[in-house]
């Protein structure tokens, strides 16, 4: 079986304790196996270490916009790794003396109520949203609403900014599922799949999107450009 998320290797694991399931999840995934160098049981596949990137995310913006101290931090509450995602950026934000305002959303009605929220409280200055399955889907609604409102946001996957979106760093979603496939394979032809380690990304892609920035009336510092792996005009 090959799931996505929390809720998905949850599902999984109820559902089965015989069939193999391979997850692509954004952390902590060390709670679902052993270890992450010898899982053991069922379970294994890719990680995308989303919240150890929290302050990296946070950097951008905050080079982004170097008067930035409120930052508006959007998250599905359903996915219960979000509140220990949200705890990291927390810690992150305190060491750069930001200020975060909470907004959950777990529907897209709930999208459209927390961008309104966002736009009555004129103290947010930009936004930075925390991926997960659910909102891996809602990437071009999520792009739109972050220029509609004029928030300069920043995503954990590049289909953000493919979308239209601002910034996005972190993993490759096609890298971590190219991985789960050889995993596949591999269980296929007999491996364990409790004796593969869970895989985890190396090297991360920073995109910056020149036509979001300008409908914002951004302008990017040179310092983001020349570190950006691909800028979108």
């Amino acid at each position: 079986m090959f799931v996505a998320g929390d809720q998905g290797v949850k599902a999984a694991k109820e559902a089965t304790d015989t069939i193999p399931i391979l997850v692509v999840a954004c952390d902590p995934i060390e709670k679902l196996v052993v270890s992450i160098a010898r899982p053991a049981g069922k379970v294994t596949g890719a990680t995308c270490i989303s919240s150890e990137l929290a302050g990296k995310r946070l950097q951008i913006l905050k080079e982004l916009v170097p008067a930035l101290a409120r930052v508006a931090v959007l998250y599905n509450p359903a996915d219960r790794n979000k509140s220990f995602e949200y705890n990291e950026v927390q810690e992150a934000a305190h060491s750069m003396n930001l200020t975060l305002r909470a907004f959950e959303a777990d529907s897209t009605t709930g999208i459209d109520a927390a961008f309104a929220r966002m736009a009555s409280n004129q103290e947010v200055q930009a936004l930075l949203i925390l991926a997960d399955p659910f909102m891996n889907n809602q990437v071009q609604r999520l792009a739109d609403l972050s220029l509609k409102n004029r928030l300069p946001a920043i995503y954990g996957f590049r289909e953000f900014a493919d979308a239209g979106g601002l910034l996005s760093y972190g993993a490759s979603l096609d890298w971590l599922h190219r991985r789960a496939a050889s995993y596949v394979d591999r269980i296929f032809k007999g491996t364990n799949p409790g004796d593969l380690p869970i895989e985890q990304p190396t090297t991360f892609e920073f995109l910056i999107n020149l036509r979001a920035a300008k409908a914002l009336g951004l302008t990017i510092p040179n310092k983001l450009l020349t570190v950006a792996d691909e800028v979108i005009e």
